[in-house]
């Protein structure tokens, strides 16, 4: 049971940084982005290649997080000029774009194989202390990138990003360019999905295709919702939010007998959607409150 709880622990700490990271895009600045699972896969393929082929995983963290960042600056820089909805179909697209150069690319990704084996996280440990190290490490990372967030937010940069999400006409005509801005968050948000990426490859050991599906973007939007948009307070408690109801839906079947491992999927899908539609009704502002109604 231990074991169980540390390895949600970090899937959840995980999902925290995928959080910071949207909630910085559209909670402070409005950014719509539906491929957010994009730069999260980009970073758990380098990571996961680059460590194949002997670097240090240090290293890889760090390629994980300026490819993601890179990977963002065209995307932005062609769509960021876009409409919003536009903006956020462009960003939808990039995701499938990536998803399928990893199933297509077998020279590189292996396929729909995947890539197994990939080192783990502080392997010279015993499995508990690995586990907790591990933890530990993503905890550090995720304290350091809330703080990161919340100086940003509380600056006069911070200032800016709240003046393109509320009036972007006014901040242009303060003189300030705003797709200057917006590409600029979006790279630092990608960025740190790319971390996230990596955390997630070193901690799974074995990554597919499959597993940076559009449905991973809806659970990072369901985090943000949940806790509170534009707050980042609201990013962490919704993760953790979020990942009690994945893993407690889990728990159905043992009240629900009979129902197969099919059925008991679409079950926990749906009981999950229950739960945003009820939040969005009965508390829309989140739990640590929508920073944006102020």
């Amino acid at each position: 049971m231990e074991a169980y709880l540390a390895a949600i622990s970090i899937i959840a700490l995980i999902y925290v940084l995928l959080s910071l990271g949207l909630n910085l895009q559209y909670g402070l600045t409005g950014l719509i982005n539906f491929g957010h699972v994009g730069f999260f896969a980009i970073g758990a393929y380098t990571s996961a290649i680059l460590a194949g082929r002997g670097l240090p995983l240090p290293a890889c963290f760090a390629a994980a997080a300026v490819l993601a960042g890179l990977a963002a600056w065209p995307i932005g820089l062609i769509s960021l000029r876009l409409r919003d909805d536009y903006f956020a179909i462009v960003t939808l697209g990039f995701s499938e774009i990536v998803r399928l150069v990893v199933t297509s690319e077998r020279w590189l990704t292996n396929g729909v194989q995947g890539i197994p084996g990939i080192p783990r996280l502080f392997s010279s440990l015993s499995g508990p202390a690995s586990q907790a190290a591990t933890f530990a490490a993503i905890l550090a990372v995720a304290v350091l990138a809330a703080w990161m967030m919340r100086r940003i937010a509380r600056s006069p940069f911070g200032r800016v990003l709240e003046g393109i999400r509320d009036n972007e006409e006014a901040v242009k005509a303060l003189g300030k360019d705003p797709t200057s801005f917006k590409v600029q968050v979006l790279i630092v948000g990608s960025a740190l999905a790319g971390i996230a990426g990596a955390f997630y490859a070193h901690y799974i050991t074995y990554i597919v295709p499959e597993q940076f599906i559009p449905l991973v973007t809806f659970y990072v939007w369901m985090a943000v919702i949940m806790g509170g948009v534009g707050r980042v307070s609201g990013a962490v408690v919704g993760a953790a939010i979020l990942m009690l109801f994945l893993e407690g839906s889990r728990f159905i079947r043992d009240i629900l007998p009979g129902i197969s491992e099919v059925e008991m999927a679409s079950i926990r899908l749906g009981l999950v959607g229950l739960m945003l539609v009820l939040f969005t009704l009965y508390r829309p502002q989140g739990l640590m409150g929508d920073y944006t109604r102020r």
